[in-house]
């Protein structure tokens, strides 16, 4: 079991992944933007974030470097989750250090699939 902090500033997207991770077993912890995030993750340690790229603030791209700044999140999978597609975006986030990233709507099934490759 796997503890997953999910950021979305969607409250019914957060609940989506939520549901999708704690039946597969997982824990998860919501935040709705990526200072919230940043916080939770500055007092708890998670094994993988997932994470939006567009929210008010900061953006997702910005939380990940972030929290490649924290002690302990220097190699920890970060998952954004994300109605952009855009080749250039995806590397922006590449170079900020996302271990992957996932285009909504997503399917339950490669959410867990994903999740489970990059934590082994």
């Amino acid at each position: 079991m796997a503890h997953v902090l999910t950021v979305d500033d969607s409250i019914t997207m957060r609940q989506m992944v939520r549901f999708t991770l704690a039946s597969a077993g997982h824990q998860v912890d919501e935040a709705g933007n990526a200072d919230e995030a940043l916080e939770r993750a500055r007092v708890r340690r998670f094994d993988l974030v997932v994470a939006d790229v567009n929210m008010p603030g900061r953006s997702g791209i910005e939380l990940v470097k972030a929290l490649r700044e924290l002690p302990g999140y220097k190699f920890t999978p970060i998952l954004m989750l994300t109605t952009e597609s855009d080749a250039a975006l995806k590397q922006a986030g590449k170079a900020a250090g996302a271990t992957g990233w996932l285009v909504k709507p997503f399917d339950p099934d490669t959410l867990i699939s994903v999740l489970r490759r990059v934590l082994d």
